[in-house]
């Protein structure tokens, strides 16, 4: 009997950048489509190293900045 399997393969991030970047490419990059966790990387390295934020970790890292 041949079982019909169907994958469902979850969105990589979608990253976006800064708008305080200013265009110029050198800002880091933050994806908000990961459930729990925040990855953030270097915009001029898109293949580097990614770190990876709780939720609750960013938002107190950016209420720090304001």
């Amino acid at each position: 009997m041949n079982e019909a399997r169907i994958s469902i393969v979850a969105p990589g991030p979608m990253w976006r950048t800064s708008s305080h970047s200013g265009g110029q490419g050198d800002c880091v990059e933050v994806a908000g489509n990961i459930p729990g966790t925040v990855p953030v990387r270097d915009s001029k390295r898109p293949g580097g190293p990614v770190i990876c934020f709780s939720r609750s970790a960013w938002s107190a890292f950016l209420d720090r900045l304001r």
